[in-house]
């Protein structure tokens, strides 16, 4: 099958984003692809986590691509290094790993007009492509905090991302750094092992029940026995999820789910004075809503103390919060996220016209069907602007940006062409509806600042609304929304 795509296609990451990719244009034709990895093992998100506790706060049954199941899950929400196993067999099935460069890192990409390629610079030496997918995600760069003194503490730190294993916790003072996702993960996991733990928190996330459990043996089979059946367990558990978007989008029906969260910590926290602490105070769902079962019950343990006074400094030995107390530590743990909306890699990509993707982005991140950038042409970046979600499974919307993608690709073929970038009206307008849509939902005027937003206030990563409406948007590439220019004949 000719391809239309005179050259070799690259993409960057080989997590699910950039493992897709290869899965599905391999299918279409496409056999020329290299994957640039700059560790030395696949897995994007779910390598550079490997923390204690870490799993996915989304079930098991919708956290795999639509067509490679997974009958083998054991629990009903997967543990990290299950889905670290799940993606390599994937890989391996597919046939993507002969593609993936390891040790490779991108360090720049300039688009020439001329040749219509992607001039790519790595550590390993240069690539030239006509197609150049970023599927680096958003959670593999650590956000550290900005409290003074960080620098100068003589004991171990390190990011809940860059996990040290080699250092034992056991029988030492820690301290722990954000209330986010990671930190729900590995406090409970920690706390039986320290002598003493100190959860520094600036703001109380809501929790609610995870309600995981062991999925039998006799699931598995029937799984692996009858694919469709997982298939309608899949359809009904995504469903369930889809509804909950109403609470997100009207703050009102967000006060009912509350209630909910507000009696699960009542069940869990007896101390009233250390329940007042753990309650939130902004409306749920403006930051991720957080699943855990033993993350309240670790908090009420004589090992641990929960600060709720911001941090003055970080000393030598330890912290000094602003009532004047200090903490004595032997370890700080950061569990302070990742910069979703300052990509590393933006300040190093050039293109049409000179411009860097951090100057396009500036003040906040942009694209046509949150996939395309208008200035870059034939780049594509998944998972891209405004396509987080904060309800169901990534890899649904990962998928549904593949497949724009692929159609991108099938038009090049069909219509010879050697560039496409969506025209500026199409993504002005794209990005006008998002705007519109976000507007009094729980993301925007939930009372709260959260990494969904941007230094500009905007809210650059989330979809804000159902996802099958994202699917609807997005995965049809519409050519009318595109600038088309035909393969010169240098560019073949």
């Amino acid at each position: 099958m000719a391809t239309g795509i005179q050259g070799q296609v690259v993409i960057v990451g080989s997590g699910f984003s950039g493992i897709g990719t290869a899965i599905r244009l391999m299918q279409s034709g496409v056999t020329d692809i290299v994957l640039l990895e700059r560790s030395q093992s696949l897995g994007g998100t779910w390598r550079e986590n490997s923390y204690p506790g870490c799993a996915c706060d989304v079930p098991s049954r919708l956290y795999s691509f639509s067509f490679a199941q997974n009958p083998e899950w054991t629990r009903s929400f997967s543990a990290q290094p299950e889905i670290w196993a799940y993606l390599q067999r994937v890989a391996e099935q597919f046939r993507v790993l002969p593609l993936i460069r390891f040790g490779c890192a991108m360090r720049a990409a300039h688009w020439d007009a001329s040749s219509q390629r992607w001039n790519i610079d790595t550590s390993d030496g240069g690539y030239i492509a006509p197609l150049l997918v970023l599927a680096t995600g958003g959670q593999s760069e650590p956000e550290l905090p900005n409290v003074p003194g960080l620098e100068r503490f003589q004991g171990v730190t390190f990011h809940s991302a860059r996990w040290r294993h080699d250092y034992e916790l056991r029988g030492k003072r820690v301290g722990v750094i954000g209330t986010g996702a990671s930190a729900i993960q590995f406090v409970p996991a920690i706390q039986p092992q320290v002598a003493q733990l100190h959860l520094f928190q600036r703001t109380a996330p809501w929790v609610l029940s995870r309600r995981d459990r062991a999925i039998t043996r006799l699931e598995q089979m029937l799984y692996r026995a009858l694919p469709a059946v997982q298939s309608l367990v899949r359809g009904a558990g995504y469903t369930v999820r889809e509804a909950s978007v109403l609470a997100f989008r009207h703050p009102r029906a967000a006060h009912v789910v509350e209630r909910v969260a507000r009696a699960h910590l009542a069940r869990q926290v007896s101390d009233p004075a250390l329940r007042s602490a753990l309650t939130p105070t902004f409306t749920l769902g403006c930051k991720r809503v957080l699943v855990s079962d033993d993350y309240y019950p670790s908090l009420t343990q004589p090992n641990v103390s929960l600060v709720t006074a911001s941090i003055r400094e970080v000393q030598a030995d330890g912290i000094l919060t602003s009532d004047g107390v200090r903490y004595a530590l032997d370890a700080l743990v950061l569990g302070t996220g990742f910069r979703p909306t300052d990509p590393p890699l933006a300040p190093h990509i050039v293109g049409r016209d000179g411009r860097t993707l951090a100057q396009a982005w500036s003040p906040s991140m942009v694209a046509y069907a949150s996939t395309t950038v208008s200035g870059f042409p034939n780049l594509f970046v998944i998972p891209g602007p405004n396509s987080g979600i904060g309800h169901t499974s990534l890899i649904y919307m990962i998928e549904s940006q593949i497949s724009h993608v692929i159609g991108a690709v099938r038009l090049m073929r069909d219509r010879g062409l050697g560039a496409i970038e969506p025209t500026a009206a199409s993504q002005q307008a794209y990005v006008a509806a998002i705007d519109r849509r976000m507007r009094g939902t729980v993301w925007a005027a939930g009372g709260c600042r959260s990494w969904y937003m941007d230094a500009s206030g905007r809210i650059s990563t989330l979809w804000p609304d159902f996802s099958f409406q994202f699917r609807r948007r997005v995965a049809r590439l519409n050519p009318a929304h595109y600038l088309q220019t035909p393969r010169r004949p240098t560019s073949a």
